[in-house]
């Protein structure tokens, strides 16, 4: 981790910080990835399941599926790099800068952990919606006890994420490209940087003039001005060490 010092010493003069979330920071706390080596659940891809098609084809297996990641978010708990990210958002605040955390996982671990400042890019896990009317409601945190189960107006409840096919939220969407506007560090967190449109928010931020570091365990084709190796749980809490004093 060269690079250490130098982004601790950009973190403490940044008046605009920014980051980008993927998955291997919920893999951290026990949660699988879709591109990891998980394999097939009940022989079906889970990567094809994750579609409006799919669940057309077979709502109730769709259904099981995301209620058993839905069970399985629920039980899992913020790790360090969660807490590293709630005391980062802490210390920028309190200097008076602005704070934007821009995720794409969807079991709102980093609410958990204290962060405010949250654009689930991709939805949430633990919100559902009626695949017709489209309201959302937030289930109790216990298993379904049938698959599908019945929307408030008619339809079958769907997980409220984002799905191949679908576009992102306008509301996300415009929060992100804000944060773009005043960002002067973006950092980019366990994320394989392959999955647009998020992937292409650090080359923006990149274009605006803003530092950029990439933290994961492996290095991905993002284009950064640092890099910092290694599992974010490890990393993020020395990050915010060097540049604050000890994560509370």
């Amino acid at each position: 981790m060269d690079d250490l010092e130098a982004v601790a010493a950009a973190v403490r003069v940044a008046r605009g910080v920014v980051v980008l979330t993927g998955a291997g920071v919920s893999a951290e706390s026990g949660l699988p990835t879709f591109r990891g080596d998980g394999g097939l659940w009940r022989g079906h891809d889970p990567m094809r399941l994750a579609t409006p098609e799919a669940f057309d084809l077979d709502p109730a297996l769709v259904s099981e599926w995301y209620d058993l990641r839905r069970m399985a978010a629920e039980a899992a708990e913020p790790n360090a790099a969660h807490v590293a990210m709630a005391e980062l958002e802490r210390h920028v605040v309190a200097a008076d800068g602005r704070f934007a955390l821009l995720t794409q996982n969807v079991d709102r671990l980093h609410q958990r952990a204290g962060s405010e400042r949250v654009v689930e890019l991709h939805g949430s896990l633990l919100v559902w919606r009626d695949h017709r009317s489209g309201r959302r409601v937030t289930p109790e945190p216990t298993p379904f006890q049938t698959h599908p189960l019945p929307g408030p107006d008619g339809g079958w409840l769907r997980p409220d994420v984002v799905w191949f096919g679908e576009y992102l939220s306008e509301a996300a969407l415009a929060a992100a490209a804000s944060a773009l506007t005043w960002c002067d560090l973006f950092l980019v967190v366990g994320t394989s940087a392959v999955v647009y449109p998020a992937a292409g928010l650090v080359g923006r931020a990149a274009a605006a003039g803003a530092v950029t570091v990439e933290v994961n365990v492996a290095a991905t084709p993002a284009h950064v001005d640092h890099r910092l190796a290694g599992p974010a749980a490890v990393v993020l809490p020395r990050l915010v060490e060097a540049a604050f004093g000890n994560v509370a």
